[in-house]
């Protein structure tokens, strides 16, 4: 007698496929959020024949990254008040 609920290893083949596409996906998010990271903060968007401009946008975005740091620091040491 079926009362319309899915058998128990119906729910386990969909429990294992959506367990499959979790780690997939949780895998490639954390490697690419890193080699996004990593191109952006090596100035790979900048034209790579203007040195300057190779090595002025990759000053800046450690100056910023420098100054953010800066900022949760304060922002810990005024809570922490």
């Amino acid at each position: 007698m079926n009362t319309g609920r899915p058998s128990d290893e119906e729910r386990q083949r969909e429990s294992r496929e959506a367990l499959a596409r979790t780690s997939a996906e949780s895998g490639v998010l954390g490697s690419s959020a890193l080699a996004q990271a990593a191109r952006h903060f090596t100035a790979a968007d900048a034209p790579q024949d203007d040195r300057i401009e190779v090595w002025g946008r990759r000053i800046a975005r450690a100056l910023a990254l420098l100054f953010v740091g800066y900022l949760v620091l304060e922002l810990l040491a005024f809570l922490n008040r």
